[in-house]
């Protein structure tokens, strides 16, 4: 029984009665396709985050957000509902990461140790927002409050348990922290996110006469570390400022009660 060659990988298997039996060898079969990934609520939120970190929670829209998956938008609503849904999915995202950040701290919060511990974790949910500047915005928006957001709350807490707070002081705390727990200031306005230019200085200098003190402070203040900034006014300089008058007034509260 002889083979013979036929080339593009296949050989002739030539048996005594003439007949030939063909084997393929592969190079006529179909290429091989990666299996495709199936969507889940998790795949579809940390889609969403994505999308958000790179083009903005502007650019957030379900079509986009199906297109990016390379699925049908209407598959999109096995896993959520709408829109508002994937807006609370993806705050759930960040906070989580926030959690898993702030879990890892090892700093003592007994007694006066509470504010090095409370600090820490505060500035650490801060550098996951600096990460999803698009995040406080959106977490501003929620009417809900997660299991994420309550477990980080409920750590936040136990710090101040630790250091001596009763819970009607803690309460106190987290009134007056407001925002600042989550690592994030609320701007009262928001002028846009553009650098001063002529024009915006020449409205400044035609302030002075009627607004002395403002057009004073605006022109003498620039916010120039974008990098640490979440919003118009909200830099690493001045956030760090707020938060520490805010636990040194709640540390002597604490030891005074």
């Amino acid at each position: 029984m002889n083979e013979l060659d036929l080339g593009a990988g296949a050989t002739a298997r030539c048996l005594p009665d003439l007949r030939c039996k063909i084997a393929y060898m592969g190079a006529q079969t179909e290429p091989r396709t990666e299996p495709r990934i199936p969507l889940s609520r998790g795949r579809v939120l940390r889609a969403a985050v994505a999308i958000s970190d790179e083009y903005g929670i502007e650019a957030l829209t379900m079509r986009r957000l199906a297109e990016d998956l390379g699925a049908e938008a209407m598959s999109l609503y096995y896993h959520v509902a709408n829109k508002e849904e994937v807006l609370d999915g993806i705050v759930d995202v960040v906070v989580q990461e926030i959690n898993d950040l702030v879990d890892q701290i090892d700093i003592g919060a007994l007694g006066a140790g509470w504010k090095a511990a409370a600090r820490a974790r505060i500035l650490s949910a801060r550098t996951v927002l600096l990460r999803h500047p698009w995040a406080p915005r959106v977490i501003e928006t929620r009417i809900n409050m997660s299991p994420a957001v309550l477990h980080y709350f409920d750590g936040l807490l136990g710090v101040m348990r630790n250091g001596g707070f009763s819970y009607d002081l803690a309460h106190h705390a987290l009134h007056a922290l407001g925002s600042r727990a989550l690592g994030f200031t609320q701007e009262l306005f928001n002028p846009g996110d553009e650098p001063a230019d002529e024009e915006s200085m020449a409205v400044i200098e035609n302030m002075t006469g009627s607004l002395p003190h403002l057009a004073g402070m605006l022109a003498e203040v620039a916010h120039d570390d974008p990098d640490s900034t979440l919003g118009w006014c909200d830099d690493q300089a001045e956030f760090e400022f707020g938060l520490d008058l805010i636990l040194d007034g709640l540390d002597r509260m604490r030891t005074d009660s």
